[in-house]
């Protein structure tokens, strides 16, 4: 694969042309990032190497919708073992060995919330429906629940289309990791953040204790390298120790 081919060409789920990179004189990792949180399709993307036609790269970009399809609603502070899926399964999930062949999912719960960060999830999802982030200077002062609106400005951040880093501090609470269903009104489960991480649903996290799981769950969820991550890295390692053969 030629690291900077001389034209990309994305496509949307329906095969609809949305995008050449030699249109901007952009590279493919430029027209990768160009196609940012608000297209909810997933898009893919072909390069062509110009020189002699031969398609050199096709790879796929999933994004946050594809990654909780399937994972039923919940209320907030909710402690099932386990859900029933609520859809079949999707191209992603399957490809990325996410769902196994049981029908049901365990550790699809979140943490409880107050009424004071309730309020302000709800404003920062719907200010992200209209394209916007909250910032902590931006929330009314009555609704406030910190009088610093200097630094970590965007404390309170949704999971968009395409998820931000996931960190241990989720541990700590869940601020910085709100679902973006308003509906439900809540931070995201252990399960979904270990699908952000790309852990199978069939990877339990342990805990010291089997009724609090969670914030054990979280930070291991939080510290860990995404499995898909290091089986790439493996597969490169592997690559290099071939060729010194």
């Amino acid at each position: 694969m030629l690291s900077n081919p001389n034209v990309v060409y994305a496509y949307g789920r329906n095969g609809q042309y949305i995008l050449r990179s030699d249109d901007k004189g952009a590279n493919w990792y430029e027209v990768a990032n160009s196609l940012e949180t608000n297209t909810l399709d997933k898009v893919r993307f072909l390069a062509i190497n110009t020189a002699d036609e031969d398609i050199i790269y096709f790879g796929e970009k999933y994004f946050r919708d594809d990654i909780f399809y399937d994972l039923p609603s919940i209320e907030p502070g909710g402690n099932n073992r386990y859900h029933y899926y609520s859809k079949p399964v999707n191209e992603y999930l399957k490809k990325a060995f996410i769902r196994n062949d049981v029908n049901f999912v365990s550790q699809h719960f979140a943490r409880p919330h107050n009424e004071k960060d309730l309020n302000i999830y709800k404003l920062a999802i719907q200010k992200l429906m209209n394209g916007e982030r909250l910032r902590n200077d931006g929330i009314p002062e009555g609704m406030r629940t910190q009088q610093n609106v200097t630094d970590f400005l965007d404390r309170f951040k949704v999971v968009a289309n395409k998820p931000h880093t996931m960190i241990a501090h989720i541990a700590k609470d869940g601020h910085h990791y709100i679902h973006p269903d308003i509906k439900q009104l809540r931070s995201i489960s252990v399960r979904e953040a270990a699908r952000i991480q790309s852990f199978p649903d069939d990877y339990y996290f342990e805990g010291v204790k089997e009724d609090q799981l969670r914030t054990a769950a979280f930070r291991q969820i939080g510290n860990a390298v995404p499995p898909l991550m290091a089986e790439r890295i493996a597969e490169k390692i592997k690559e290099m120790l071939h060729d010194d053969n």
